[in-house]
């Protein structure tokens, strides 16, 4: 069973936060909410974490995790970041955007796509999330909790996130995950807008919360 925290929303406890720290760095999974979806985690330099999440998402070594960072200023140590790229995410963040970039070697092999060494970044505007990041000193993976069911799960539940409360969401990961933060606020459902800042040309490549607001810098940038 899952650790929860109770953890308020605006003036997130220290102690708390300390715990579920020391938690991360010995590799466990945490749930936790952004200012999008309820993300399943686990410190971006955990091996044996990134492995668990990849298995828990059923997701191949292919695939390119996201992870978040407190600042552009953090991004830049993950990422290669163009002028172009340094203009569109500064008007965007923090916010729900997804950014794909070309990683830096700080970023691990497990995180990236190993054909494009590109990785995808966030700056949550959530203070649960940033006061979490401030703590940890490192990103923090972030993957929708939609997980695929198998036998032990509700399958029903499983494979329709968006139609649980905070309690049936918990409920649903308790076995899955190691920690879980409670801010007493209800679940959202809605996703972050992914820009691709790879090219010359910026482009979005899934619409999701406040892109048009995208879509206005990426056209002008």
């Amino acid at each position: 069973m899952a650790t929860i925290y109770k953890i308020h929303p605006q003036t997130p406890q220290a102690r708390g936060l300390d715990q579920v720290v020391d938690a991360l760095r010995s590799g466990a999974i945490v749930l936790y909410p952004t200012d999008t979806v309820y993300a399943i985690g686990c410190d971006l330099n955990s091996k044996s974490g990134v492995e668990r999440v990849r298995k828990l998402k059923q997701l191949s070594n292919d695939k390119p995790l996201t992870f978040l960072c407190p600042s552009l200023s953090d991004i830049a140590q993950y990422a290669v970041v163009s002028d172009q790229a340094y203009r569109i995410m500064r008007s965007l963040i923090p916010g729900p955007y997804t950014f794909l970039l070309p990683t830096t070697k700080l970023v691990p092999k497990l995180v990236m796509s190993p054909k494009r060494k590109t990785t995808g970044i966030r700056v949550p505007d959530n203070t649960v999330c940033q006061a979490l990041l401030t703590a940890m000193g490192n990103p923090l993976i972030s993957t929708s909790a939609h997980v695929v069911a198998d036998d032990e799960i509700n399958p029903v539940k499983a494979r329709n996130p968006e139609n649980l409360s905070l309690a049936e969401l918990f409920d649903s990961m308790d076995r899955l995950v190691d920690v879980i933060l409670d801010t007493g606020e209800e679940p959202t459902y809605e996703v972050s807008t992914i820009l691709d800042l790879t090219a010359d040309e910026p482009s979005i490549v899934r619409k999701g919360l406040g892109w048009l607001a995208a879509s206005e810098w990426a056209t002008v940038a």
